[in-house]
């Protein structure tokens, strides 16, 4: 790819448009795409841009990520970028419009039809991230009442603006969803056979205040590749299809892992950030964290004589707090991942609750076992601290395992994400848990 992009860069150097346009229209739009953001010249990307077709141009812009729209958007005429708009999906085009400022949205809508206007605006006014907000209004409708070979002519007619025609949807007077019917069906059905007789009366359908991870989740579920949006009244208002959701599960899938390294989620590839903006992201966390930390600090100082009676203890304190911490972060990141997939309810609450009791009692006495082993053979301690040490091992990662997978369940039940639950939190809280208990058993069995 590197190479394409320095050959059409020397030829835009060379002003050889004619052979720039030739050698870029031949190759597929998302290669394209590919290419023109690995442009790093704006100017140079957009005289690329400029000399691709109409309907190419529009799929090409369709590809690219929503930062380097934005600034084509910017370098482009009001015209342009109106006839861009023009020719987008009404989705991929609500989407672009959602991210821009309210004054250069309108200039660009004044660029576009009155129909084109009405679709946009209807889009836009669905909450982020719902359904309504990623679905497409161009889907083709059909009547139950109509033959195969009427529905044929219908797509003939229609289907080429339409978005996908592999599904159409049957619909009754009051525009009401009824039924669906597949591509196939038209092909093995003859020409006089009725939509009514043919249809599947028992479609999935999503509703259009429905969050998109839901909308994910029955994608998956159903083992669909398009999925119809109803309103409350049950009427169709549009359709999701599976290139959007693989979006979406990007999308969610870099939000939770972002959250679950204690960074604010971004829509920016990482190389696209500035320094500032990363710094941005990342350090409202690490202030959090920071000064949650203090509590750790706070009980080490309260057992300060403990430690000065056997300094010995000290040399401990960090395998103890990173194997809870560690301990912790297994069983969150399990829990958030099952939560994520539906695999997890909170009606789950209590048999992962013994679960991980019983795991993290397997875990504890393996780790103790060992550990054991290594103080009085490699660190050659007495054997009363390498009890005090080994007890607190098993109690640290059995609270560690309970912490880990009760947090993020509690925080998905009162609406929080549960990812960010996810280590950085939990570890934070099971050193406190770590420290207060080795300090507790130490003074209990030394007598300190």
């Amino acid at each position: 790819m590197n190479e394409e992009v320095n050959e059409l860069v020397e030829l835009i150097e060379k002003e050889d448009y004619k052979k720039l346009k030739n050698k870029i229209t031949d190759l597929n739009e998302a290669d394209i795409a590919e290419i023109l953001q690995d442009i790093e010249d704006e100017e140079k990307r957009i005289k690329v841009f400029r000399l691709l077709p109409k309907d190419l141009a529009a799929d090409t812009f369709a590809n690219l990520d929503s930062d380097v729209q934005q600034s084509f958007i910017k370098l482009l005429s009001m015209k342009e970028a109106g006839a861009i708009v023009e020719n987008l999906y009404v989705d991929d085009a609500a989407d672009l419009l959602d991210e821009m400022p309210a004054s250069m949205v309108t200039k660009i809508l004044a660029n576009t039809t009155p129909e084109t206007r009405k679709e946009i605006n209807y889009l836009l006014r669905y909450p982020d991230n719902s359904a309504g907000s990623i679905m497409n209004i161009d889907y083709l409708d059909l009547k139950a009442s109509l033959t195969v070979e009427q529905a044929i002519n219908k797509m003939r007619r229609e289907g080429k603006e339409k978005e996908t025609i592999n599904v159409c949807y049957v619909l009754d007077k009051k525009r009401q969803l009824i039924g669906y019917i597949e591509l196939r069906d038209f092909v093995f059905n003859s020409p006089d056979t009725l939509i009514e007789d043919i249809m599947n009366t028992n479609p999935v359908y999503v509703y259009t205040y429905e969050d998109q991870e839901e909308v994910a989740a029955k994608f998956s579920k159903y083992d669909v590749t398009v999925m119809p949006v109803v309103d409350r009244e049950d009427k169709l208002v549009g359709i999701i299809t599976v290139d959007d959701i693989v979006d979406i599960l990007e999308q969610e899938t870099t939000e939770d892992i972002e959250k679950m390294a204690a960074i604010s989620p971004t829509d920016k590839p990482y190389l696209r950030m500035t320094p500032f903006e990363t710094w941005k992201k990342r350090i409202p966390w690490l202030l959090l964290l920071m000064i949650s930390a203090t509590f750790t600090g706070k009980i080490i100082q309260h057992y300060e004589s403990a430690l000065a009676a056997y300094v010995v203890l000290t040399s401990f304190i960090p395998m103890l707090m990173d194997t809870g911490g560690n301990a912790g972060g297994q069983a969150s990141v399990t829990i958030i991942r099952g939560l994520s997939l539906n695999e997890i309810e909170y009606k789950d609450f209590f048999k992962i609750i013994g679960k991980e009791l019983t795991v993290s009692l397997m875990v504890g006495l393996t780790l103790a076992v060992a550990n054991f082993a290594k103080l009085l053979i490699i660190d050659q301690v007495s054997l009363v601290i390498a009890l005090v040490v080994c007890l607190s091992l098993i109690i640290t990662v059995i609270f560690a395992k309970l912490v880990g997978c009760t947090l993020p369940i509690l925080a998905k039940k009162v609406g929080f994400d549960p990812a960010v639950m996810a280590s950085p939190f939990i570890t934070t809280i099971v050193d406190a848990i770590s420290l207060f208990t080795y300090f507790n058993i130490a003074t209990l069995i030394l007598g300190i």
